[in-house]
């Protein structure tokens, strides 16, 4: 369910399994590893779900801000955590 009453999304779980896979095969080949901290800058979406999902699934640590912060937050929080990077 989105933020708007009428914004739905319906997927299944072999369809969420296979997008999950494909974005954790994405950022491997960005050089992240086990125990590597990225940040998510991303509004309430289906897309926010599988980023979060992918980082699980390699080993790394995510730290989600959501877009209603002004840059100035997004750079203390990507400082504060050490992210290596950012998924926007």
């Amino acid at each position: 369910e989105g933020n708007e009453p009428g914004d739905s999304a319906k997927i299944t779980y072999s369809e969420l399994l296979h997008k999950v896979c494909q974005f954790a095969n994405v950022l491997r080949s960005q050089g992240v590893k086990k125990g590597d901290r990225i940040s998510i800058y991303m509004p309430m979406i289906l897309e926010l779900v599988v980023a979060m999902l992918a980082c699980a699934r390699v080993g790394a640590l995510h730290s989600i801000v959501f877009a209603g912060f002004s840059a100035d937050s997004l750079c203390e929080r990507i400082l504060d955590c050490g992210c290596s990077l950012v998924i926007t």
